[in-house]
């Protein structure tokens, strides 16, 4: 008879975190994404003890409600706003994530972003393929250093961008909902403050009702025709039909964007826009890392089956 415990795995993982999932359970893996309705059978639903999901899936109430036998949800990724926290606590059903292990990429994708915004990066490679650059010099790009930074949300990743901005000698001030008495950058209470001082605005928030439309059109109007809106947080941390029409008009000078509403199906509108620099949710998209966001998922597994103390519970 199989010992091993069920667990239902959604979403993509990297290669590794699949056979070891596959070694160590009994695996039941879905790619699509919403679970179409009658994908699992009642007996299937019956012996389901954990579930392996990625953040941008998480998992409903309507999911958590119909596994009776559930103990555990396991997160691929930090943001669990896909999860219905509410729905696992109801039931005292754990819930980890992977904090921490993707800090350094999304932070190197912020900065890279930013500077491919700035020196027109992406713009200048169509610029030499399409044979513009024969037709005469490119318009000039824009300087970072010693520019202002502003990040909101310091967290982990907020505070390795602002520790990168720095590098490049600019000015980091960042927002968050509270001071932090040990951070060496200088905090703005007021978010729209924040907007006005700054040349770059990194959105580097959580995600979820907390924080929705916090990049409201307010916002937006004082970052102003100069200014870059960068956002690798969640797509509903900023109000998208305020950026679009400010981008179209130009109140809004740039925006570099890793995350958006109702992805991968984006707005048709940002894909007639030039000032706009469009990534497809690959913060922490390297094999070295998600392999290794895959092994903390595991690890969270394997401790709360084996009666251990949690590696990283959400709180």
């Amino acid at each position: 008879m199989n010992k091993k415990p069920v667990v239902l795995s959604l979403g993509v993982f990297p290669p590794a975190t699949m056979s070891t999932l596959a070694e160590l359970f009994e695996l039941h893996h879905f790619t699509d994404y919403p679970l179409p309705e009658d994908t699992l059978s009642p007996e299937l639903k019956a012996r389901i003890m954990a579930i392996a999901t990625e953040a941008n899936r998480g998992a409903t109430r309507a999911l958590i409600s119909s596994l009776p036998k559930l103990e555990i949800i396991s997160c691929f990724g930090v943001g669990v706003d896909g999860i219905d926290l509410a729905a696992a606590r109801e039931r005292a059903i754990p819930i980890t994530n992977t904090p921490g292990v993707m800090v350094d990429e999304c932070a190197d994708l912020a900065i890279g972003m930013m500077l491919a915004s700035a020196r027109q990066i992406v713009f200048a490679d169509r610029y030499v393929r399409s044979g513009e650059w024969l037709k005469g010099p490119i318009r000039l790009g824009h300087s970072v250093g010693g520019k202002t930074v502003g990040v909101v949300g310091l967290g982990g990743i907020g505070r390795a961008i602002a520790d990168r901005a720095q590098a490049f000698r600019m000015k980091v001030l960042w927002h968050g909902p509270r001071p932090k008495p040990d951070a060496p950058y200088e905090y703005v209470a007021d978010l729209v403050e924040l907007a006005r001082r700054s040349d770059f605005l990194m959105v580097a928030c959580k995600g979820g009702d907390e924080t929705r439309g916090l990049i409201s059109a307010s916002v937006i109007d004082v970052l102003g025709p100069e200014g870059t809106l960068i956002n690798i947080a969640r797509g509903t941390v900023v109000d998208e039909p305020a950026m679009i029409a400010r981008l179209r008009d130009g109140r809004l000078g740039f925006a570099a964007l890793d995350v958006f509403q109702n992805a991968p199906r984006i707005a048709a509108e940002f894909l007639e826009l030039p000032n706009v620099l469009l990534q497809p949710h690959h913060g922490s998209a390297t094999v070295e890392t998600r392999t290794a966001i895959g092994q903390l998922m595991i690890d969270n597994l394997t401790a709360h089956f084996a009666g251990r103390k949690l590696p990283t519970p959400v709180t």
